[in-house]
């Protein structure tokens, strides 16, 4: 069964920085895009930064110039490295992958989510 398992979430100052981690567990043949979305309270969840398996990147708006989103495909991994955080940035991240396993039709997952707090 494949498992998205977040970390690095915390409380950080504005101007300070995180590193977001997300591995993806279980038997799989292949990932596709991966990605971060983030979801305030009150608000829709919206997508923060995908990267294709080749490594091509897009990001939203908001965070052009400060976030940066890496994988790793050897590992199964997807970071999100943030930086200069803002207060706006406050909120729960999650990460998603496109996954292709043995014995089933490729599927979007999701991890647990993890809370990011920007605030003196």
């Amino acid at each position: 069964q494949v498992q998205l398992v977040e970390s690095g979430g915390g409380l950080v100052q504005p101007g300070g920085s995180l590193r977001l981690s997300c591995a993806a567990t279980g038997t799989i043949f292949k990932i596709y895009n991966m990605g971060w979305y983030r979801q305030a309270p009150g608000k829709q969840r919206e997508l923060v930064a995908v990267i294709t398996r080749g490594s091509s990147t897009n990001y939203t708006d908001s965070v052009k110039g400060r976030f940066s989103i890496s994988r790793d495909n050897a590992k199964n991994t997807v970071y999100l490295q943030m930086n200069s955080l803002k207060s706006e940035d406050t909120s729960v991240y999650y990460c998603n992958a496109d996954v292709w396993a043995p014995g089933r039709a490729r599927d979007d997952y999701w991890g647990q989510g993890t809370q990011v707090t920007v605030s003196s």
